[in-house]
């Protein structure tokens, strides 16, 4: 039994992206492991018995990616900005009054500006 993405995707879309986001945190995470879900379930050529058969492994593959995504490099060694922050030094006290500075502008600002000008 197969049906189609499009049919699949309208049922358990929000099932799916709950349960990736249970497992990886990220609302970002989650949608891009729903999407690989669905497409793995695409290039499958798999027959499945019956709708529970394809709901429970939908499931399992969502699940599976969440996990994969938990274990990449990327999310075991990123650090906040803020964090990173608080390693730095600085070379006089008057880049350390403008860095501070620039931490008072809001977040869309700040980041930029400090990947800019610190990270280059």
């Amino acid at each position: 039994m197969r049906q189609s993405v499009q049919e699949l995707f309208e049922k358990y879309q929000d099932n799916l992206y709950i349960i990736a986001f249970n497992v990886c945190k990220s609302a970002e995470d989650a949608k891009d492991v729903v999407q690989d879900t669905f497409i793995q379930y695409y290039l499958a050529k798999k027959e499945f018995d019956n709708e529970q058969h394809i709901r429970a492994w939908l499931i399992r593959v969502a699940i599976n990616k969440a996990k994969n995504v938990n274990g990449t490099f990327w999310r075991k060694n990123k650090m906040s900005l803020e964090d990173y922050m608080e390693t730095l030094t600085f070379e006089t006290p008057e880049s350390e009054e403008l860095f501070e500075a620039v931490m008072q502008l809001p977040e869309k600002y700040r980041i930029i500006i400090h990947l800019f000008y610190y990270e280059e």
